[in-house]
């Protein structure tokens, strides 16, 4: 495993945790919140904080005492060893944090759009998600000394940039705005909580940091609970001065640009740019944060045997496993939107989940294919003999429809099958997340199948 010769230390750990912390949350949940719980959205996140800090707890502890790459990946190793639970559950943090890193590059999208002028095409939005992801894989490839370069520095910018419109707002804030008569039900408050929390998810990237400090015993834990003191503290005080200074209806109306919209009654439009640049930032370094984490994890699962070890090795400084091929997957959607100007009117979120959970089933069959071959030849013709068959009973060239009954039942054993009705569901008919999942769990099921049979074939083989 690569070491960098500049290890994390307390105030580098603490700027990951803050990164991750302080992105999409803040800025894309802040309006979300106050639709539920209105002006008492302070307290939500009071109560998420405290709720984070109990978690992050028992992370840091957890950390001090198993410091791995992997974090939570190598805690459940620990508890339940290596086996089909624990790769399962290990799978399914990664699927988290893919799904994470989609939501916050399109909030990314979503800001920078706004410093565009006229009628602004679609594919801008696309461009600037795609395009940031693709700039801090780079970013992460050079190592975590330079991830974490970049982190502090840009952590250092935008905390800046809240704290300041967090105290000017709070000074010139209408009280009458934040009176506990305007409040909602406390119900609201606490189902608020299922958003308010999200904002606070980022701390555990903190564990992922172990193998790179130099002592993790001690500054695992403090960094740990520093950054989601920290962090609890922006959020409330951002929440003041938002509510003190534009009524609920406002801010609900504004949803993504929120906390830019506040802006406005302080400091004017030169406030609302600010905060627009601010936004940037703060996604960014989240995406930068999330990645380096999404790789450590993706390092753990082939360390014990969960992933191929390829997706375990090097690549420059860093190790970046199957997010290679979500990379690649996206870079071909760039192409199909910008050159072949094909209409993508969808979710990418949702495309990318389905994208996901294609290759882990491919990775699985691949996996067992291998598993029963003896030579480098049987294993080519062992996958030879699987894909053309997958193609043919996918419906990429003859429907489904138009199969004998009997092909017909093959084709849901076959991964490709599912994955080209998402592909053609989320660019032509702009299906999103709810529209799709009934050809997600046909794929989860897939590769939970083969994943764990090829895992227990490789235990069992005798050559």
């Amino acid at each position: 495993m690569y070491k960098s010769d500049k290890p994390i230390g307390f105030w580098s750990a603490v700027s990951m945790g803050i990164g991750a912390m302080v992105g999409a949350g803040i800025f894309a949940l802040l309006g979300e919140a106050s639709a539920i719980s209105g002006s008492a959205v302070y307290i939500s996140f009071i109560l998420g904080g405290i709720i984070a800090l109990f978690s992050g707890y028992s992370l840091g502890k957890l950390g001090a005492r198993y410091p791995a790459a992997g974090g939570i990946v190598e805690y459940l190793t620990q508890a339940y060893g290596t086996g089909t639970f624990t790769g399962s559950m290990s799978i399914m943090l990664y699927l988290a944090a893919v799904v994470s890193l989609s939501l916050i590059a399109k909030a990314f999208g979503n800001y920078a759009v706004t410093f565009l002028s006229g009628n602004v095409s679609p594919l801008w939005h696309y461009f600037f998600s795609t395009g940031i992801v693709i700039l801090f894989v780079f970013i992460n490839l050079k190592g975590a000394k330079d991830v974490v370069v970049w982190e502090r520095l840009i952590v250092a910018i935008k905390f800046s940039v809240l704290c300041i419109l967090s105290v000017t707002g709070i000074v010139y804030m209408n009280p009458a705005l934040l009176a506990p008569v305007n409040y909602p039900a406390s119900s609201s408050i606490f189902y608020s909580l299922s958003i308010t929390f999200f904002a606070y998810e980022g701390f555990r990237v903190i564990t992922n940091t172990a193998e790179d400090m130099p002592d993790p015993a001690k500054t695992l834990p403090r960094a740990m609970m520093a950054s989601i003191l920290l962090v609890m503290v922006l959020y409330v005080a951002v929440s003041f001065a938002v509510f003190g200074n534009l009524p609920t209806d406002r801010v609900i109306a504004a949803k993504d640009f929120a906390l830019a919209e506040a802006a406005i009654p302080i400091f004017g439009h030169a406030g609302f740019v600010v905060v627009a640049i601010a936004a940037l930032i703060s996604t960014a370094s989240s995406i930068n944060a999330n990645l380096y984490a999404v790789t450590n994890v993706t390092y753990q699962l082939a360390k014990y045997g969960e992933l191929p070890l390829v997706f375990g090795e090097p690549i420059g400084h860093s190790r970046e496993g199957l997010l290679i091929g979500l990379l690649q997957g996206g870079v071909i959607m760039l192409l199909a939107v910008v050159w072949f100007e094909l209409p993508l009117r969808g979710s990418i979120p949702a495309l990318y989940l389905g994208l996901f959970l294609f290759l882990l089933s491919a990775v699985g069959v691949g996996l067992m294919i291998s598993a029963i071959s003896v030579t480098q030849q049987q294993a080519v013709l062992g996958a030879f003999l699987f894909l053309v068959p997958a193609v043919i009973l996918s419906g990429f060239a003859t429907p489904i429809a138009n199969m004998p009954e009997v092909v017909q039942w093959l084709t849901y054993i076959d991964p490709l099958r599912y994955f080209l009705v998402i592909v053609r569901s989320v660019f032509m008919e702009g299906a999103g997340f709810d529209l799709l999942w009934h050809q997600y769990w046909p794929m989860a099921l897939i590769a939970t199948f083969s994943l764990a049979m090829a895992g227990w074939m490789f235990r069992h083989r005798m050559y």
